[in-house]
């Protein structure tokens, strides 16, 4: 009997097989360069204004919670352009995570 599997990866003949991730394409880790955006960002080399992403990054949060912490006061946005994307002064993340500027 061949050795198939359905959609939900049980095989059809009832036996069990096993596979490293390198025998199938879709078990393969995809990156999005999202999360190792923070390694990039050196404390020395952040830019004045930092996006969302940057800063739930360099946070280690989601970025719904680094939009909320601005609308609580914690952390301040400013508005740009007309759709008001938020940027965030590189002043106040450092601060927010305990770091004068004089520090970094």
């Amino acid at each position: 009997m061949s050795n198939k599997t359905t959609d939900f990866g049980s095989p059809l003949d009832g036996s069990i097989t096993y596979g490293t991730p390198d025998d199938n394409k879709d078990y393969e880790r995809k990156k999005t360069g999202k999360a190792n955006d923070a390694v990039k960002l050196d404390m020395s080399n952040l830019p004045d204004l930092l996006t969302v992403r940057e800063v739930a990054d360099l946070l280690r949060v989601s970025p719904l919670t680094i939009k909320r912490w601005g609308k609580r006061g914690k952390l301040p946005a400013i508005r740009i352009n007309s759709r008001g994307d938020r940027r965030y002064k590189k002043e106040s993340v450092l601060w927010l995570l305990g770091i004068t500027p004089e520090e970094s």
